[in-house]
């Protein structure tokens, strides 16, 4: 691995080392949104490159496209434990509130239309979105994702995030933040790596 060595690892921020993430012991989750309809945005999670469930968001709160750090937490307004999403920045109506800090309290929960939403990611029944047919209620949805996040979390993993929005006219319809951010990342880590033999050639070997 790129950053196997500790001494490597001073010359890489820690920025950069949060965004080297797709290796086997991290979990993946990916937003896609679709076409914003009224004040209602869907979308589906993806995790580890399968299908998990649909998803709901409110246009106009609705957090920025880009990656983010999840882990789960007791939610003080829910009063049980859901997946919190990490270092989400402010908005244009946060800043015009005054408000200098990150956004706060930001998770993924059920619920069942936009107004439900804050600002948080909406889990929806599995057939709300996909026709008539027994499924998943949201509850069980909300369920079965805090513990396929607490099992990661607990196992030392890192959860990551990514929330790619709709784009007309691309291949997919959507943006990948992350994929752009890793490879230059990885180039920066490269250099960091070339520039530290550099000052300590005795520890180049072969």
């Amino acid at each position: 691995m790129l950053f196997g060595q500790k001494n490597i690892a001073r010359y890489i921020s820690a920025q950069q080392q949060n965004y080297i993430l797709r290796n086997d012991a991290n979990m993946y989750i990916r937003l896609i949104r679709n076409e914003a309809k009224g004040n209602a945005i869907t979308g589906r999670l993806v995790i580890d490159g399968r299908w998990f469930c649909n998803t709901l968001e409110r246009k106009g709160v609705e957090i920025p496209a880009l990656c983010y750090h999840v882990a789960v937490t007791t939610s003080p307004k829910f009063k049980r434990l859901l997946p919190l999403v990490c270092g989400v920045p402010q908005t244009v109506g946060d800043k015009a509130k005054g408000d200098k800090a990150m956004r706060q309290g930001i998770r993924i929960h059920r619920g069942s239309k936009p107004e439900h939403s804050s600002g948080c990611v909406l889990v929806v029944a599995d057939n709300t979105l996909r026709g008539k047919g027994i499924g998943r209620s949201a509850a069980d949805v909300e369920r079965e994702l805090t513990s396929l996040i607490l099992k990661a979390q607990q196992e030392h993993e890192e959860i990551i995030l990514e929330v790619t929005d709709f784009r007309a006219g691309t291949e997919y319809g959507y943006n990948t933040p992350c994929e752009r951010e890793l490879q230059q990342y990885e180039i920066d880590a490269r250099h960091a790596e070339q520039r530290y033999y550099e000052l300590h050639p005795e520890e180049c070997k072969g």
